[in-house]
């Protein structure tokens, strides 16, 4: 079953998701599915996401949801862990991770607020592992004056992220941009309608080479 199907077929828990992003999940996830990862999502609103990721990545995932409402621990079940906190402390974010271990995989559907994303993906993003995935969804508020952003609005998210196209690139830059994190870690960032995704990878050849007679 897809995990497209498992949502429109659900008669659980409820999940409050916008259909386009379903093809985005399965080309971000999918390679995860079936194997032993931590998959970290941040807002658990009525649980039935949580579920949902445990159906989709099978019996070796380990869900951690985590969020600022207290009752949302009532939607903890096996192999489903929830902790309360703000996503924009360092310090829960960091005992999460001493209880939990450092997430493979990571999505954003917490708060949508810029300042709470930039923290989060401050934190996190650079303890993932080698082929880690990190998802921010919902990044329309990335426009909205009343989430702190705005289309020229340098915290906004989605600015943000621009600028990861150039870190992503700087080493052919001739020194215009330092490398750095994204430099260095990072295979891809991927922009999609309210979605930015970024891939990690070593990457660590960067030059051509010719093969053939």
């Amino acid at each position: 079953m897809s995990l497209w199907q498992d949502f429109l077929t659900n008669q659980g828990k409820i999940i409050d998701k916008w259909p386009h992003y379903f093809p985005a999940y399965e080309r971000h996830f999918s390679p995860w599915r079936n194997k032993s990862l931590t998959f970290l999502e941040i807002g658990v609103f009525k649980g039935g996401s949580l579920h949902m990721w445990q159906r989709f990545f099978g019996p070796l995932a380990k869900i951690v949801g985590i969020d600022i409402e207290p009752s949302c621990k009532k939607h903890e079940g096996p192999g489903v862990f929830v902790r309360i906190g703000d996503q924009g402390d360092h310090a829960f974010l960091n005992k999460v991770l001493e209880e939990f271990g450092v997430p493979d995989v990571v999505l954003d559907d917490g708060s949508h607020k810029m300042e709470h994303v930039k923290k989060s993906f401050e934190f996190l993003y650079p303890k993932l592992p080698k082929n880690g995935v990190y998802m921010v969804e919902d990044l329309h508020t990335a426009y909205w004056e009343e989430y702190g952003g705005g289309v020229n609005a340098p915290g906004s998210f989605i600015n943000i992220a621009k600028g990861f196209i150039d870190r992503l690139n700087a080493d052919h830059s001739r020194g215009a941009v330092p490398p750095d994190e994204i430099t260095r870690n990072t295979r891809s960032v991927s922009f999609y309608d309210s979605m930015v995704v970024l891939e990690k990878g070593d990457v660590f050849r960067k030059e051509p080479f010719r093969t053939g007679k």
